[in-house]
């Protein structure tokens, strides 16, 4: 079974965005080291790799909304063994893919699929396979 394991939530203000997040739920947020505009969203506590400690826990995202077809609402990002092969199922049951896969220096592979329903969906396949 595949584990949501980050969400991702679209902005048109970053500074608004961020203060939106850190004063009502108390978020920590800050810039990605990377090129793209990305921000963290630290919503519970991380071990020494950034991973959540806590059983349960998931951390995200914020970057600009894209008019380009890109998601206007928040993306759910599915722990896949094979972004290449979920690409393959997600298109065989009905849905389409949207982005990608883009190796993340570093990290990990990521695409974006529409489910059946047109919804987004973010594919994340880290460079170390997810626990079985």
């Amino acid at each position: 079974m595949d584990r949501v394991c980050h969400f991702e939530v679209p902005y048109e203000d970053k500074a608004r965005a961020e203060k939106f997040y850190q004063t009502v739920f108390g978020w920590q947020i800050s810039d990605a080291p990377t090129d793209m505009p990305y921000s963290f969203a630290i919503t519970t506590p991380v071990n020494e790799q950034f991973q959540p400690s806590a059983a349960g826990g998931i951390n995200g995202g914020l970057y600009p909304r894209d008019d380009e077809g890109g998601s206007k609402s928040p993306v759910i990002v599915i722990e896949v063994e094979s972004c290449e092969q979920r690409i393959r199922d997600v298109e065989g049951a009905g849905g389409a893919n949207v982005m990608g896969p883009v190796e993340i220096p570093n990290m990990g592979i990521y695409a974006q699929v529409k489910d059946s329903e047109d919804n987004i969906i973010g594919l994340w396949q880290p460079l170390t396979p997810p626990a079985s």
